[in-house]
């Protein structure tokens, strides 16, 4: 039997139950299904090595990858280290030592994560670092992250477009809620939950699952009103209609801050130079349906405990089966690729779907061609990377960690046999 931190652990690793079919284990073996599967586990193991060898490689002496100022560059890598096949429940390496120290010292005393902006997207991906390390000594750190996250619920009013949702956070953050950064803080929330719920720390604060469920099914295209098929379903980056200045029904007390538009990452110079947070940006990543956020749109349904057969999450999947490729971020095409892949597995991982169904009547069985996609990408060194640096993904450091953590997702929810 599994410990509490192993279970946990193994289902942030992506652990699922998937259906066995009557036979014995050895006839499973032997079936062609099994034996497909088996030989791309096995390519996908050591594409994971090699890949986190890469990172490893690229580690700075004081134990941080990227810009000291987003420590969620740090924790990214780090999750993929620490979720690799044979490291889970395992203690920290040597090497990523220095990391969770520099992580830990740069958490702020209302329990934020963060060193220069976007503290709702680092402290979120942090915490999925801390969580996956499965270390009691994390415990406090981690509830005191998720309080803060729970808080920027706070800033927006009942009758604002943005209620239940999370921005960026932090006193320059814009007064405005979004998919992206919903989906994250709702994921490590929902991962933290059991050190919230076991009584061991006292009482803790509860996110308000209604109104972020509320806030997510605000930024999905309601197939009622939508003739296109190829949008119906779909999730777009805001709340159809909002705009930043809808956020005057802010709660007493948040602060307007900088306007950024699209997925969630590091902001920087660069970023700004490129266009990241101008308005034309802004309106492609919110003004129509897209690949990586509908399927952060229904994992964050999932997690808010809205079933398969929620009407919400219907109309997503039915999304996905007009949509379904690998070959681009559909409404995006390369922009935000490699976010787009790692939110394909996190998704139908947390909604437990072993084969989509498709418009067509087929079925994708969208580990193996997700998995195979993903093993023909990796470059020679062991990294991967987008030509596209929407979102920062000309950066192999960022890149590389959210590949690993999809192989990671679909290596460890295949059940050899199966």
């Amino acid at each position: 039997m599994k410990t509490p931190v192993l279970t946990l652990l193994c289902l942030l690793a992506g652990f699922v139950s998937l259906p066995v079919a009557a036979q014995s284990p050895q006839d499973e073996w032997l079936s062609s299904e099994a034996a497909r599967y088996a030989s791309i586990r096995q390519e996908i193991f050591h594409a994971i090595h090699k890949g986190n060898s890469y990172l490893k490689s690229k580690q700075a002496t004081d134990g941080t990858w990227g810009e000291a100022a987003y420590p969620a560059m740090t924790a990214l890598p780090v999750t993929a280290a620490m979720r690799a096949p044979g490291q889970i429940g395992k203690p920290i390496p040597d090497y990523l030592k220095k990391s969770y120290e520099f992580i830990l010292n740069s958490q702020k005393e209302d329990g934020s994560i963060f060193n220069m902006g976007l503290a709702s997207y680092n402290t979120s991906v942090c915490m999925m670092a801390l969580l996956a390390a499965g270390n009691p000594a994390y415990d406090q750190p981690l509830l005191k992250a998720r309080a803060f996250l729970i808080k920027q619920q706070e800033h927006f009013a009942p009758d604002s477009p943005y209620y239940g949702g999370i921005g960026y956070g932090g006193a320059d953050g814009p007064p405005i809620a979004d998919l992206s950064n919903t989906s994250m803080a709702l994921e490590a929330i929902y991962y933290s939950r059991h050190l919230a719920q076991d009584g061991r720390y006292g009482p803790q604060p509860e996110l308000n699952w209604e109104a972020a469920a509320a806030f997510v099914a605000r930024c999905q295209q309601d197939p009622a009103k939508t003739q296109d098929l190829t949008q119906a379903g779909g999730f777009m980056y805001r709340p159809a209609g909002s705009t930043p200045q809808a956020g005057a029904g802010r709660r007493r007390g948040s602060k307007p801050g900088i306007r950024n538009g699209g997925q969630s990452g590091p902001a920087t110079k660069r970023n700004r130079d490129e266009g990241y947070g101008r308005g034309r940006q802004q309106a492609t990543a919110s003004a129509a349906a897209y690949g990586s956020m509908t399927y952060a749109g229904m994992q964050s349904l999932i997690y808010a405990n809205l079933g398969k057969n929620d009407q919400r999450v219907q109309a997503a999947l039915r999304w996905m089966a007009n949509n379904y490729t690998v070959e681009e971020n559909p409404g995006m095409g390369d922009q935000g690729l490699y976010y787009y892949y790692q939110a394909i597995a996190k998704a139908l991982n947390a909604a437990q779907i072993d084969m989509l169904n498709l418009a067509d009547g087929t079925q994708a069985d969208w580990r193996y061609d997700l998995a195979d996609k993903l093993l023909s990408l990796q470059k020679a060194d062991g990294s991967w990377v987008n030509t596209n640096n929407r979102w920062w993904e000309a950066d192999p450091i960022i890149v590389t960690s959210y590949t690993i953590l999809a192989l990671e997702q679909i290596y460890n929810s295949i059940l050899i046999p199966k």
